[in-house]
């Protein structure tokens, strides 16, 4: 798979790569540890096969939602569809805002199967944060990590400090 975005720049690297003596094909898209990425960096296909398996996990959930109390609803729903939502998300987080949307709108109609029926015995709430403030959440610890943690596997990432200089307002006018 050839990374670019002009159609053009593909026809060009068409043959051109080779692992030993075999020419390697051109790909449009690569499956990397189940994040499928296209050529040109977009993960819209990724996202969108997250929705679908989602969207599938949570018709599952549907059929048994009845035979469930709220805290066994949750614990589902934390364990089969929320790791869908949530695996790698730093690296698709980039994608169309239509496609996270979609994957929001899933967590939400969930969450209305989690909360449909009354528990017979009332427990505290606790609500549960939206995908879009764990994504954010992530991305604040990783630069944590990697700034003021030092992290080695996250040096890329460091930004050299700098030393900002000030002029006084003072030093400016001569008295």
């Amino acid at each position: 798979m050839g990374v670019s975005r002009p159609p053009a720049a593909m026809a060009a690297m068409a043959g051109m790569l080779s692992f030993g003596t075999a020419v390697l094909p051109l790909q449009e898209d690569v499956k990397i540890l189940g994040v499928e990425v296209d050529r040109g960096l977009r993960f819209d296909n990724h996202v969108k096969t997250i929705a679908k398996k989602a969207s599938h996990r949570i018709s599952a959930l549907r059929r048994v939602v009845s035979f469930l109390d709220r805290m066994e609803r949750l614990l589902l729903y934390k364990a089969q569809i929320w790791p869908h939502l949530e695996y790698t998300a730093l690296s698709w987080m980039s994608c169309a805002a239509t496609h996270r949307r979609r994957l929001d709108s899933i967590q939400r109609r969930t969450l209305w199967l989690v909360d449909a029926a009354p528990s017979p015995h009332p427990e505290p709430e606790r609500p549960l944060d939206s995908l879009e403030h764990r994504r954010d959440v992530a991305t604040i610890v990783v630069f944590h990590k990697a700034q003021v943690q030092k992290v080695p596997h996250l040096a890329g990432l460091r930004h050299p400090l700098r030393v900002s200089t000030r002029r006084l307002l003072e030093d400016s006018y001569h008295l």
